[in-house]
């Protein structure tokens, strides 16, 4: 199964957790790519994953099956041809943009799962990775709150949430999809901008049930469980935001120990990663 990750240094603890998931859930090989980059806002400064942490992670994943690998591209120099340069200072880190990058990776396969690194997997996913694709540029699942605000084609409900997208490489290269979205990134600001980029500007795409991107809470058919921002009502009106590293947070306020073996490994691993 060929999955793609991407982002800086700082997604090493989400990106530990996911792998375990997967490890845990997927029976097949994992050939799992992470594109990493050196990018810079106004007030920070972001560095790509090191090599030394995808080393250890492909000796993780070859624990499982010796077929496995992790393998890092540095895609600095690509971002440096093609910055996001109306979108360096965004709420979001401009390292949310690295996937639109991917057609210009040499070797990666047509067929890609991509999953942000708060992404938890939950059961085998292969019969969502295994659909056919031809004709669409990705699957993905609806934004939880996003598809009652932003529309392509009215009445219907076209805003899909990116942090989980099983991506038609092939496709989104004959389309020029990434290639366009990279362009919008430079002149146009948007909230959260790959997504609506690529909501703006995809042909054709495949829309799939909740479980395989739940944003909200667990479900007992839930395939990947995506840890985003969501509004709760009681007893007032707030926003949460919990991580899956973030242990104590995830059993206290969220009250999930779903995933307590995956946190416990997390845990063990991570001082030496």
């Amino acid at each position: 199964m060929n999955i793609l990750y991407c982002g800086d240094a700082n997604m090493k603890r989400g990106l530990l957790i996911s792998i375990l998931s997967l490890v845990k859930w997927v029976p097949e090989p994992l050939n799992i790519t992470i594109l990493t980059a050196r990018m810079a806002s106004d007030a920070r400064q972001f560095f790509p994953l090191t090599a030394t942490t995808a080393q250890a992670l492909d000796h993780l994943v070859k624990q499982r099956n010796p077929a496995s690998q992790v393998t890092r591209v540095d895609v600095s120099a690509l971002v440096r041809q093609t910055p996001p340069t109306a979108n360096r200072n965004t709420i979001f880190t401009p390292c949310c943009v690295l996937r639109l990058y991917a057609d210009q990776v040499p070797g990666l396969p047509d067929r890609l799962l991509y999953l942000d690194t708060d992404v938890i997997c939950r059961r085998d996913p292969s019969p969502m990775y295994r659909q056919e694709l031809t004709g669409s540029e990705y699957a993905g699942v609806l934004d939880h709150y996003g598809r009652w605000f932003f529309h392509q084609h009215w009445p219907r409900w076209d805003y899909v949430n990116s942090g989980v997208l099983l991506l038609n490489l092939a496709e989104i290269r004959r389309t020029g999809l990434f290639a366009r979205s990279r362009q919008l990134c430079q002149v146009q600001e948007m909230f959260m901008p790959d997504q609506s980029a690529l909501h703006q500007l995809v042909t054709h795409q495949r829309l799939l049930p909740r479980r395989y991107n739940e944003q909200r809470r667990l479900h007992t058919d839930t395939v990947f469980q995506h840890f985003t921002t969501s509004f709760r009502f009681f007893p007032w009106v707030h926003t949460l935001t919990v991580k899956p590293w973030e242990v104590t947070a995830m059993h206290q306020r969220l009250k999930l120990h779903e995933y307590d073996d995956i946190l416990a490994d997390y845990q063990k691993l991570i001082p030496n990663l």
